[in-house]
Order: structure tokens, then C-alpha cells, then sequence
């Protein structure tokens, strides 16, 4: 195989920090939409009828370690969407419901960020709404557990809070497609790989934020994310 010299600098490698030392490296941000009934109904979706859909953020999206978030160019409605993470450790096309947890090195807590103006006019254009999402900084994330040390969690706690108020809160068992369903039906679709993160929906109560706002979320048993908008 031919070498070529690189004609720029080749991009840093985005890693979230992992529990008790080490790092993850990210390769591709993928986000289920409406996956908790309230929130597809508070969308003005139908949960009995809607299968799974997906949309992506670049890598560099993430913000880490607690990092301030600036507040995005071209909106004036920034809101937050609290979610857990599944990391991919082992990649796979047409993964099988039964064998899709085995495909999962671990899990976080993430917030995807979300710019509803722009989402909302791009789709009552008919148009794409990458820009409503996968802008600059649009993924804050906590520290990274590993699955062998605290199991695949399919229920516990999900809350946000928003200077001190709760503005999110469901249990992960009111997801309407459970992780392996959701992992299944993605990797019908693209052949996932070592380094993709998953972030799963978001409960009811999404709302706009305002600089000076501090988020903080956790996800029972896993872990928490905390930015601040700025």
C-alpha cells in the first residue's frame, strides 16, 4: 500500500475519560430521537407508532471533564436533552438483539444539546436539521463506566437538573426501544465500530437554556455530566 505524507496536520483523537483511569476514543456520535413517550408526545410524535430513527454529531462535538459549554451562534432557543450513553467496544453489522450488550464496552451520562429553532425551521422545510444538532460543542459527556463493573443498565434514575431544579426526570425502564433494540436496528443500518458512542433519548421536560445556566444530570448507577453555558 502506497504512504502519503500528510499535506496538514491529521485531527487529535477526542477521548472521554474513563473510570479509574484511561481513555475512550470517540469515532462517531450516533442519537436516537423521541425515545421516551412524553417526550415524542411533547415533540408531537405518536410512541405507539414510530420506529427508531437516528442523527449524528461529529465527534469533536463532545465537551469533557465538566468543561464550560459556549452558548451556540444562530439560535435563540438552546435546549438541553439529558441521556445515557452506550460506548461501543466491539463493532458489528446485523448485531442480534441477544448479542447487542456484548457489543458494549460501557456507558455515561450525556446532554444533546439542541438548537429547537433551527431543528424546528429546517423541519418545516422538509429540510435536513444536522445544523439544529451537531453543531460546535453540542455533546457534553461525563466520565465513562465500564460495563464489567457496573452491568448494562436497563433501569434506575435519569434526572436533570438545572441550577439546582429539576427539569428532566424519568427511569431508563421508559425507554420505548431498550439498548439492545436500539443497537439492532443502528447496526442494521451502518456497520458500528469500536469508539462509537450512542446516545439513547431523552426524557419529557427539555427547555431552553440561557448563558450562565448550570446543567446537572445523572444516571443512576452510572454516572453524571455537569457543564455550565457560558
Amino acid at each position: 500500500m502506497a504512504e502519503y505524507r500528510y499535506v496538514i496536520a491529521p485531527p487529535s483523537v477526542v477521548a472521554v475519560p474513563v473510570a479509574g483511569g484511561g481513555a475512550f476514543p470517540v469515532r462517531r456520535v450516533f442519537c436516537v430521537g423521541r425515545n421516551y413517550a412524553e417526550h415524542t408526545r411533547e415533540m408531537g410524535g405518536d410512541p405507539d407508532r414510530e420506529p427508531p430513527f437516528f442523527f449524528m454529531k461529529p465527534a469533536d462535538a463532545v465537551v469533557l471533564n465538566g468543561a464550560d459549554m459556549p452558548y451556540p451562534p444562530a439560535t435563540k432557543d438552546l435546549h438541553h436533552e439529558m441521556e445515557l450513553v452506550a460506548a461501543i467496544g466491539t463493532g458489528g453489522a446485523d448485531i442480534t438483539e441477544q448479542e447487542a450488550l456484548a457489543h458494549v464496552w460501557g456507558y455515561g451520562a450525556g446532554l444533546d444539546m439542541t438548537r429547537r429553532d433551527l431543528q424546528g425551521q429546517a423541519k418545516k422545510e422538509g429540510k435536513p436539521w444536522d445544523m439544529g444538532k451537531g453543531f460546535d460543542q453540542s455533546a457534553p459527556i461525563g466520565t465513562l463506566a465500564a460495563a464489567e463493573r457496573i452491568g448494562h443498565p436497563s433501569r434506575g434514575r435519569i434526572v436533570l437538573r438545572v441550577n439546582g431544579a429539576v427539569r428532566q426526570q424519568a427511569d431508563l425502564s421508559q425507554m420505548i426501544w431498550s439498548l439492545p433494540e436500539i443497537i439492532a436496528h443502528l447496526s442494521a443500518l451502518v456497520r458500528l465500530a469500536p469508539g462509537d458512542l450512542i446516545f439513547t433519548g431523552t426524557p419529557s421536560g427539555v427547555a431552553a437554556v440561557a448563558r450562565g445556566d448550570l446543567l446537572e444530570g445523572e444516571v443512576e448507577g452510572v454516572g453524571s455530566v455537569r457543564t455550565r453555558i457560558v
